[in-house]
């Protein structure tokens, strides 16, 4: 036996319960205290990236990846209130997905992935 799933995600953060709203309301993650919630099943990339990667800022430690089923229609949700979010054509892969990136309000790096 092994590991069947990732279990949580635990960072740390400036203004806690700010950060866990912020999540619920933006991007409906978690309860807004940090209470689990029920994921659909799909893909789950686990990689670890070399210290010099340009990936996301050099800052920062991680960069959370998060599955979206309509990255337009979040997108445009995001932006009416008020978080800049950008996309690049050449971040767009076919047969992978599209993607677009955001950041927390304590300047946490996310990306948002919908599958092909």
């Amino acid at each position: 036996m092994g590991v069947t799933g990732i279990g949580g995600f635990f960072f740390r953060a400036h203004d806690p319960e700010m950060l866990g709203a912020w999540y619920a309301e933006h991007l409906g993650v978690g309860s807004g205290t940090g209470g689990p919630w029920q994921t659909a099943a799909g893909p789950l990339v686990f990689a670890p990236f070399p210290a010099t990667s340009d990936y996301f800022p050099e800052d920062r430690g991680f960069m959370l990846n998060f599955r979206v089923d309509d990255l337009d229609a979040l997108s445009a949700r995001l932006t009416a209130a008020g978080i800049d979010v950008v996309t690049n054509p050449d971040w767009d892969m076919p047969g992978v997905g599209r993607f677009a990136r955001i950041h927390d309000p304590e300047g946490n790096p996310i990306e948002l992935w919908q599958p092909d």
